[in-house]
């Protein structure tokens, strides 16, 4: 167990960083990376934002981002996941109420029907045999459509590296100007896996690592130096073009 805050910034300190430069490389706001420093954990969006953050900001000193994402789960998730419980609960005593006031409803109709019932047999003669009723037609004609399966929306891509040295990650959102997923480098056997409606990414050595789509295994064209591919919805990777 180490103190999360004062572990970054004594990194940044001994590589002479400041926030300023920080966030240019890393796409993370100063305030943001100073809460990170203060472990002020409530000033960030949510959980999601502050584990990528953390993991981000760790490896941009040189650190083990999961390591960190894992200190903060054992510190602070489980406290974060106890407060739903007790909301859970609390709507208990309006389902008795509704599931209440729905039997009612059923008895009242039950009366009213039986009533009918009884006053039709009555006035009606006495017979009591119902008529049978035609029984719904039912299409079973070989014309009948399938349903079209829609073209999915989004795109997920694994990256995992294999061997060598790894490689140098980069990916972000739709293009080279989109929001940044990611910035790292991906150490053999480890895993990253992105989401979005359409997902750019940039490998220095494309030959260490396996590339999944959509949860299938794709194979990289042009892999003895950097590249570029956008993965998009549908199963598409396309190489974007050679990085220099």
């Amino acid at each position: 167990m180490f103190e999360i805050g004062n572990s970054l910034r004594e990194a940044r300190l001994r590589q002479g960083l400041e926030f300023p430069e920080i966030e240019h490389a890393t796409k993370i706001r100063s305030k943001y990376l100073r809460a990170l420093e203060d472990e002020q954990f409530e000033i960030l969006p949510a959980q999601t934002y502050i584990k990528g953050f953390l993991r981000t900001y760790a490896e941009y000193l040189g650190l083990d981002g999961q390591l960190y994402v894992d200190e903060y789960n054992s510190r602070y998730v489980g406290l974060e996941e106890e407060s739903p419980l007790r909301a859970v609960r609390q709507p208990a005593h309006q389902e008795r109420r509704l599931a209440g006031g729905v039997v009612l409803a059923v008895v009242a109709g039950i009366a009213v029907v039986t009533a009918l019932v009884i006053a039709a047999w009555k006035f009606g003669g006495g017979s009591s045999t119902p008529k049978a009723s035609n029984p719904a037609h039912t299409n079973t004609g070989k014309g009948s459509h399938k349903p079209h399966k829609p073209t999915p929306k989004s795109v997920s891509i694994q990256i995992q590296a294999t061997h060598g040295y790894g490689s140098y990650v980069v990916a972000r959102v739709g293009s080279a100007g989109g929001r940044q997923l990611y910035a790292g480098t991906l150490e053999p056997g480890k895993i990253q896996t992105f989401r979005g409606s359409s997902i750019w990414f940039r490998l220095d050595a494309p030959a260490n690592v396996l590339v999944s789509l959509n949860g299938s295994r794709r194979s990289l064209p042009g892999t003895g130096h950097p590249r570029i591919f956008l993965a998009s919805p549908g199963g598409r990777l396309q190489l974007a073009s050679a990085a220099g």
